[in-house]
């Protein structure tokens, strides 16, 4: 790149800070880095050690670049940066400036540039001087002032007990200014609308101490506007529920529920539906809490476009009585009542299936005139083998219908209040039902109807409670080559055989990936199915096998439960290493021996052990024929076990990349006679886990993933021991998938 720089220029490429301190400093490591971001200007950006967009700068810069190089310069074309665009002095000042607000003063800095052929970079030398530390800390308040301020003064002082401004703490500017964030938001719980955190000032006075500590005062500032000392009430609630943002109309007609006023000419929203919704009630303080949870509240409901909560001073009376009002003005816009929703997708499958798939959804909100949500679905979907043995030129057709009514409110015996303060439950049901035609092999009919509870207990916990989850399967149409299947696979037959299933489900999801603030969130997810019991207890019939039937068909019993748990560990530079571990286990019993087929665990595929296709990891160390045509069916377990590691790197722009380890199998509970053995989880479950490592690329654009992942196996619990440990990359497996396998 020598010939396209000026032969009086060298090309930037970075500085860094050299920290070095005549004192033991804690935190030094921290304080460097920080130090770093501060160094300017920043040089080119590197791509796998090349200057990509600085050369597609430097190309157009030429006579007759090309169409190629002016598009990438317009996309990625970096200007160069120089030696000569560097001013080390004023960064000597950033960087003192910053240590003067982390306590370090008279501090030496110095900068050394380093010059070679065609480069240079710029060193900081920084010589740390012993920080001052807090000694004691406390509000300085005049005795002269009205009451109302004097409250005011007390409500900070009280305040204080919470601080995080600790005796012997380094001085901080940034910890001061949160500080004052703090005081404010406890005095605008306190009902301190017009209080702002600048009316705080510090002070500190060094000159009790000689050995570089300091005593913190605080207090206000002079002239702070008389209405800001004082709280206020809420006179009034007014609510909107049909307001048009482009119009700006306000209704006139008004009625009061419970002293809030719900101003609408024609009922849109019933006034006794939306008032569980409301935390802001007529002669509360002001509470900033109570504002945001209402606007949550409002916009859960799922019929609101907007939810604006605005207050309005009435008189100011601070003076008189110390005390402020507003009304609460509560505008709601809707959304369009129906709306439909088409999604055409391009399928392809780890197991060699691919399709289109397009389902079409109709919405109508607001269904009762109490936000109520109907939601009804159709899909249509195709796919076909492209290869694999003797299963190529399998089709599949899918054929689906499913409705969901979504209740913004408990649906519940007996009244229950008060309990939630975050968010309402909801009540949810939905019925759908599904047709699916494996060509050469069977038909499948499944009916399903759920009925259940959704909510938010706070930030971050999320409930799901089904007290009713039914599934109904037919299988029809079966060809003889796969009723011989299952006649070879008794196992499979029985799995089949269970049509009915009735039960309870519970989900469980702790989420601080909701939380941006949050360096290394955790998530964790809990599920738990049990069926049949209620059925079992109300069943008097049985069949010719001396199963229970109700209304002539054999049901399902068992108990399944499963834990997801992730962390997300963030290393800088927008990379993160993700961990993962699952583990599951089915127990069927009473009228059942086995697992139904469809809530079996299988392992494999793009979201588990993605050096393995999906379904063709285990049982065990099972290892079914090449031939086996029913291998797709049968390689599932009653266990689950995985632990996933992923190490997240940015590449350029949208495109990322990972490096990936993945273990995990499923095995049987008890001895499996289909399986002559194998497949049983014994205390050697480690020595058969399928373990696989691979690269991979994301196209990753505003959330929306595309994602694709190699891998190939590094021990396959299939092959005969002392054969397993092989790093096949001969044979990897190219994953392809919507979204982040975790």
């Amino acid at each position: 790149m020598r010939k396209y720089i000026p032969e009086d220029e060298l090309l930037y490429t970075g500085g860094h800070v050299k920290l070095n301190s005549d004192t033991l400093i804690k935190g030094k490591k921290k304080i460097k880095e920080e130090l770093e971001t501060l160094l300017r200007p920043k040089p080119n950006s590197k791509f796998l050690g090349m200057r990509l967009g600085l050369l597609a700068y430097y190309k157009t810069q030429q006579e007759n670049p090309g169409f190629l190089y002016r598009f990438l310069n317009k996309k990625i074309g970096e200007e160069p940066v120089y030696l000569s665009d560097v001013e080390a002095p004023r960064t000597e000042e950033l960087i003192n400036n910053r240590l003067e607000n982390r306590g370090f003063f008279r501090n030496e800095i110095t900068s050394q540039e380093t010059r070679r052929e065609v480069t240079a970079s710029v060193s900081y030398n920084v010589i740390l001087k012993k920080p001052y530390v807090l000694e004691d800390y406390h509000l300085d308040s005049p005795d002269s002032v009205p009451a109302y301020e004097k409250v005011l003064q007390q409500k900070i002082d009280s305040s204080m007990t919470q601080t995080f401004l600790k005796k012997n703490m380094r001085y901080d500017l940034a910890m001061f200014k949160y500080e004052r964030e703090r005081i404010d938001e406890t005095l605008k719980k306190d009902g301190y609308y017009n209080f702002n955190s600048d009316f705080l000032i510090f002070e500190v006075d060094t000159n009790q101490y000689a050995n570089k500590k300091f005593d913190l005062f605080l207090r206000l500032k002079k002239n702070v506007p008389e209405k800001s000392k004082i709280p206020y009430k809420i006179r009034a609630v007014n609510v909107y529920p049909d307001y048009s943002v482009e119009t700006d109309s306000i209704h006139t007609q008004a009625t009061t529920l419970s002293e809030v006023n719900f101003f609408q000419d024609e009922e849109f929203f019933k006034p006794k539906r939306l008032l569980p919704y409301l935390l802001i009630k007529p002669g509360q303080m002001y509470d900033p809490d109570k504002s945001r949870l209402t606007s949550n509240r409002l916009a859960s409901i799922g019929t609101y476009k907007y939810v604006n909560i605005r207050y309005k001073e009435i008189d100011d009376k601070g003076s008189d009585d110390g005390m402020g009002e507003l009304d609460a003005n509560i505008y709601l816009s809707p959304l369009n009542k129906r709306a439909v929703r088409a999604e055409l997708q391009a399928v392809s499958k780890s197991n060699n299936f691919a399709g289109p798939t397009l389902s079409v959804t109709f919405t109508n909100r607001n269904l009762f005139r109490g936000g109520e949500t109907l939601n009804i679905t159709g899909s249509a979907g195709y796919e076909w083998q492209l290869g694999g043995g003797n299963n190529s030129n399998l089709s599949s057709t899918q054929l689906g219908l499913n409705a969901d009514l979504i209740f913004p409110r408990l649906l519940f015996p007996i009244r229950i209040t008060n309990q939630f303060k975050y968010a309402i439950p909801k009540t949810m049901i939905g019925v759908g039902a599904e047709y699916l035609s494996r060509s050469k092999l069977y038909s499948l009919n499944t009916f399903t109807g759920t009925f259940g509870y959704g909510w938010n207990a706070n930030k971050y916990v999320y409930h799901e409670l089904n007290p009713i989850s039914i599934n109904y399967v037919n299988l029809s149409n079966t060809t003889e080559e796969f009723n011989q299947i299952l006649e070879d696979n008794p196992y499979l037959e029985n799995s089949f055989q269970q049509q009915f299933i009735a039960g309870l489900t519970y989900s469980f999801i702790y989420n601080e990936l909701v939380d941006k603030s949050k360096n290394n969130p955790v998530f964790f997810n809990a599920n738990l199915d049990i069926a049949g019991n209620l059925l079992n207890a109300v069943s008097n019939k049985t069949n010719e096998e001396g199963k229970q039937t109700f209304l002539g068909l054999e049901f399902a019993q068992y108990a399944k439960m499963d834990i997801d748990f992730r962390y997300y560990l963030t290393l800088g530079n927008k990379t993160q290493l993700v961990s993962r571990l699952f583990a599951g286990v089915g127990l069927p019993y009473g009228n059942s021996d086995i697992m139904p087929f469809s809530k079996q665990y299988f392992s494999g595929g793009p979201y588990s052990v993605r050096a393995f296709r999906i379904r063709s990891l285990g049982p065990g160390t099972y290892d079914p024929d090449e031939d086996d045509d029913a291998g797709f069916f049968n390689q599932t377990g009653d266990v689950r076990l995985e632990a996933n590691i992923e190490y997240r790197f940015p590449l350029y722009s949208f495109l990322k990349g990972a490096v990936f380890a993945d273990a995990g199998n499923v095995w049987f509970l008890e001895e499996n006679e289909s399986y002559n053995g194998e497949g049983t989880f014994t205390s050697s479950f480690i020595n058969e886990l399928g373990i696989g490592a691979g690269i991979g690329l994301r196209v990753d654009i505003q959330n929306f993933v595309i994602r694709f992942d190699l891998a190939a196996p590094v021990h396959d619990p299939s092959l005969p021991e002392g054969e397993r440990f092989n790093f096949g990359v001969d044979n990897p497996i190219l994953n392809f998938a919507i979204g982040y396998p975790f």
